[in-house]
């Protein structure tokens, strides 16, 4: 039976400074979720008003102008169900299983997304996956992005659960990426740590957060990513990194930070060229290039970590799923 809400209300205020902007695509970058076209739809079904007013998806909206908007919600399912979906299963025992996910499959149900995830392909493989999550969850320790490739390790039941969760917890998990980020990153070795919070001009993304002028204080949670070069090319540069903590979307975050987003990442500008001399003799090889990766390269190659109850650190590693293998080949 589906769980019913009816919608979500929101209310917000248009900051100060604010450059001008049409209403539905302020919206689209407020609205967790939404699309503009989404959002059009609500304008013309007259669910979205400013100041009081109904307004065309084209307004221009204003420093301090007061949007109100109902957002019907989607009837969700209270329990995920199973489906026949194929897995690529690195490891498996009867406490916990490692699993290579592909590049476009979300981790769980989520708004958008109440098949063909991750838990719901879980729940067809086996009937032993954990509890401690919210419903719809089972099983799922950790995540990665859904247009991130890579490994992911599955608890069985709640103690494992527990365990491996206080292992990425305190940070004493394994868990090391491949990237190809824009530009040529000088330092063969580096650091960045910085705090990391949800953007205020986009509420679906995520930015460095540096501290306040008058109050010296910073927003948000402390990330830190160890990167290493392993290999550079005309305009671009391949990377290994490790995570000392986890944080959502911390390593596109970071690249974008210091302008070396991750390529073909549209959500922190990796679809754009951001370096190359001659940009018209580049342009359409460049073109070419994010046909191959249609999503951000990035994959989570390697996992580390104790088993719960043989009590040995485990290690896994994953190949570069083909994409990345093609972007690699051509840039070479």
């Amino acid at each position: 039976m589906a769980k019913l809400i009816k919608e979500k209300r929101y209310k917000i205020e248009v900051p100060a400074g604010k450059k001008k902007e049409r209403l539905d695509l302020f919206l689209a970058s407020q609205i967790e979720n939404a699309t503009r076209s989404r959002i059009q739809k609500l304008i013309e079904a007259n669910l979205v008003t400013v100041n009081g007013k109904k307004v065309k998806a084209s307004y221009t909206v204003l420093p301090n102008d007061i949007i109100e908007a109902s957002h019907p919600i989607t009837p969700r399912p209270e329990e995920a169900e199973p489906e026949e979906i194929p897995l690529d299963i690195v490891y498996e025992d009867e406490f916990l299983l490692v699993v290579n996910k592909p590049a476009g499959m979300v981790a769980h149900p989520a708004y958008a997304n109440y098949t063909g995830t991750l838990v719901n392909a879980l729940l067809h493989h086996t009937k032993s996956l954990s509890d401690l999550n919210a419903p719809g969850r089972p099983g799922i320790v950790h995540r990665i992005d859904k247009n991130t490739s890579g490994l992911l390790v599955v608890a069985k039941d709640d103690f494992t659960h527990a365990k491996l969760a206080e292992q990425f917890s305190k940070h004493s998990a394994e868990r090391e990426y491949r990237a190809i980020c824009w530009g040529i990153i000088k330092d063969n070795k580096g650091e960045i740590s910085t705090n990391i919070a949800r953007s205020k001009s986009d509420r679906k993304k995520f930015a460095i957060s540096l501290p306040d002028r008058q109050t010296g204080k910073t927003e948000g949670k402390a990330a830190t990513t160890l990167y290493e070069v392993i290999e550079r090319f005309e305009f671009t540069t391949y990377l290994k990194l490790n995570l000392k903590t986890g944080r959502t979307h911390q390593i596109r975050v970071h690249l974008s930070g210091i302008n070396h987003p991750v390529f073909g990442d549209e959500t922190y500008g990796g679809r754009k060229i951001v370096y190359g001399s001659q940009l018209p003799k580049i342009k359409s090889r460049i073109e070419n290039f994010l046909e191959i990766m249609p999503r951000q390269a990035l994959h989570a190659k390697t996992l580390g970590f104790i088993h719960p109850h043989k009590k040995e650190f485990m290690r896994f590693d994953s190949e570069l799923p083909e994409d990345m293998k093609e972007l690699l080949e051509k840039l070479k």
